[in-house]
């Protein structure tokens, strides 16, 4: 069996509905599987908005229909993207990706409809026995900190916490029914109430305890490491996976991506300029000569400032793209993570996620947006046999 799967993450394709989610994955996934050539099916990680989700568990036979229709074009779902809720890709999306939070039951229902989808799409031993019996979902890690703090902090936090134990309890019963075991991995990213690997053991410490309920909540809830996330937190990734080792939460997802950096030269400034665009929220952390790391919630207020020091931006560019010109990118951290991973941390969903292809500078996209997944998805792939995750 091979230790890890690696598939992409089909929120790089905009659709509110189901039937436009279908269009996207029908003309880009299988695109996709056409320059990859993977032996069987091709493993993706599935984004779903909430109304397309829930269209799919209205119908009967939804669930069914959905994995007949992925298995028809040899595609197969091992992992699901929770974190968007409406659609990712409409107009000024900014920190509406955060909402609703998990002090809203919105947030609960929703990932407990993905679960159920996800139960039914995972394919049988028999078909795909590397994917077979494991299920994860990321999501996001309880909601934007300064919504939390309006809104009352630990009061939030309080609630969050009672309804991810429901979602929780909600797992345990697939899996006791199916023998399925599905993940609900909570993603650190800047700004968020957690975006440090510390602040996620502490929360886990303080509030996600076992019950009479639940003995082994941390079998159903775990982490998703965005790779990215980390660097432009300037975390080293060697120091995040000792962090959860230490502290005892298992990573159930790692997202491949790489940010953006910036020396600070004028000439890099200016190269950058054309990264600040309306759609995606890129938070920009600047680390000054006296290493201390400044927090912009977004590249136009780090630009008001413009700090001296070494930027980066969450702005997800190709993993295979080591330079953009004057401006480089975190692609060595994805190396470091790799290295550092060791076979009992038991990380077997890989999934890269370069959600922003569509909102590049045009001279940065590839001749098509398949080819350019396709690429991501091989250099990552030679990348983990590199560092002995092979078969």
């Amino acid at each position: 069996m091979n230790p890890f799967v690696l598939g992409y993450c089909t929120n790089v394709h905009s659709g509110t509905t189901l039937a436009t989610t279908l269009e996207a994955l029908d003309r880009h996934a299988t695109a996709v599987r056409q320059f990859v050539k993977p032996i069987g099916l091709m493993p993706i990680g599935l984004w779903l908005s909430a109304r397309a989700a829930q269209e799919v568990v209205d119908d009967p036979d939804g669930i069914a229909r959905l994995r007949d229709w992925l298995f028809n074009r040899g595609l197969v779902v091992f992992t699901m993207n929770g974190f968007p809720y409406g659609d990712f890709h409409a107009g000024r999306g900014k920190k509406a990706v955060y909402e609703p939070h998990w002090a809203d039951v919105r947030r609960a229902l929703y990932t407990i409809s993905l679960a159920d989808i996800l139960a039914g799409l995972l394919p049988d031993v028999t078909i795909a026995p590397d994917i077979a019996g494991e299920g994860s979902i990321s999501t996001l890690p309880l909601g934007w900190r300064s919504t939390f703090t309006q809104e009352g902090c630990g009061a939030s936090v309080g609630l969050a916490s009672a309804q991810l134990e429901q979602v929780a309890r909600h797992l345990k019963r697939i899996e006791d029914s199916t023998g399925v075991c599905i993940h609900l991995d909570l993603e650190p990213e800047p700004g968020c109430v957690i975006d440090r690997a510390k602040q996620m053991v502490d929360f886990f410490d303080q509030c996600i305890r076992p019950s009479a309920a639940l003995q082994d909540p941390r079998r159903y809830l775990r982490v998703c490491h965005d790779i990215c996330h980390s660097a432009v937190m300037f975390e080293p990734q060697v120091e995040a996976l000792e962090t959860y080792r230490r502290g005892g939460v298992r990573i159930g997802k790692v997202q491949v991506s790489s940010a953006i950096t910036c020396d600070g030269s004028e000439r890099a400034f200016r190269a950058l300029r054309a990264f600040d665009e309306p759609k995606f929220l890129h938070q920009t952390c600047v680390l000054d000569g006296a290493g201390e790391v400044h927090f912009f919630d977004d590249l136009e207020r780090a630009f008001d400032e413009a700090p001296n020091g070494v930027w980066r931006v969450h702005f997800h560019v190709p993993v295979d793209t080591e330079f953009l010109g004057p401006l480089g990118t975190t692609r060595r951290e994805i190396a470091e993570f790799l290295a550092a991973v060791k076979p009992e941390d038991g990380i077997r969903h890989y999934e890269v996620e370069t959600y922003a292809w569509n909102v590049l500078p045009m001279n940065l996209r590839r001749d098509s947006l398949a080819r350019g997944i396709a690429d991501e998805l091989i250099w990552t792939r030679a990348q983990m046999i590199a560092h002995g995750m092979h078969k």
